[in-house]
């Protein structure tokens, strides 16, 4: 995925329709997650789903922090 990807966010009731289109290809998915849902966690569930439909990979996910907490 080399282009730009689009999100679109659309409310409907109690629950967030959001697309996420890759500028490059046209190709388009879309979720629905809860309207209270945090909109980066909207972005990065549609960005997935539309990562897969075109075959990408996964990024690693972030490393965790080592050590304990007091």
């Amino acid at each position: 995925m080399a282009g730009e990807v689009l999100f679109e966010f659309v409310q409907m009731g109690q629950v967030m329709r959001v697309a996420a289109i890759d500028e490059e290809t046209g190709t388009e998915v879309f979720v629905i997650t809860p309207v209270n849902a945090a909109r980066i966690h909207m972005e990065r569930l549609a960005l997935a789903k539309l990562r897969r439909k075109l075959g990408e990979p996964e990024p690693p996910p972030p490393p965790r922090p080592s050590g304990r907490y007091a």
